[in-house]
């Protein structure tokens, strides 16, 4: 068991899980924060593999375990999160999630909400629509999360340059360097800061 002072992170992710994999990197030897759990809701995430590396307990669940009981949520309220991130989670979060961890669930989404948001625009989808509307920037959203695809109030935005004769696989990448580099600050921000309704103390 970790010290019991330590902040709790409890990850959701549904793919390659690349943003969870560099949550673990940051807070592996983190003297306040760790992640305590990875919660998967496809078995063929290699989110869960990246789990396996990094010693950190994953879960597997279903969508009628996560909507029509509380058992995915009672099993994370185990690892007493102080913080949830959705790190490339495809599903809506049930009330009994926002009800149990109120402004304590926060999504990083790969465009510039409240453009390219909403339910199937996730991964490349984002990157091919912004890339085939022209744009000149993209960047990332990370926001906290309600009843709603991409609805929550927005905790920072970062920009990049769409290039000329860009793919959405060039912009992919550009966008996934900023996801690597602001996910773990602001992780560490909302953990850490005295102001913070999640750290009150």
């Amino acid at each position: 068991m970790a010290p019991a002072d330590k902040k709790n992170i409890v990850i959701f992710a549904s793919g390659s899980g690349s943003n969870a994999q560099r949550l673990m990197e940051c807070f592996e030897h983190h003297p306040h924060i760790r992640v305590a759990a990875l919660f998967a809701n496809n078995p063929k995430a290699y989110a869960l593999k990246r789990a396996e590396t990094f010693h950190v307990p994953a879960f597997l669940f279903s969508r009628d375990e996560f909507y029509n009981t509380n058992e995915v949520l009672e099993q994370v309220q185990s690892f007493r999160p102080d913080l949830i991130v959705l790190a490339g989670f495809l599903w809506l979060v049930p009330q009994n999630f926002l009800q149990a961890f109120p402004d304590r669930i926060i999504n990083i989404h790969p465009a510039l909400l409240p453009q390219y948001g909403g339910k199937g625009m996730h991964g490349l989808n984002v990157h091919t629509a912004v890339v085939s509307a022209g744009d000149q920037e993209s960047g990332i959203t990370i926001h906290r999360v309600n009843e709603e695809y991409d609805k929550g109030e927005f905790i920072l935005q970062e920009r990049c340059p769409v290039h000329p004769g860009d793919t959405p696989e060039d912009l992919a990448t550009r966008v996934l360097q900023l996801e690597h580099k602001y996910l773990p600050e602001v992780v560490e921000k909302l953990l850490t800061l005295k102001d913070n309704p999640i750290n009150p103390s």
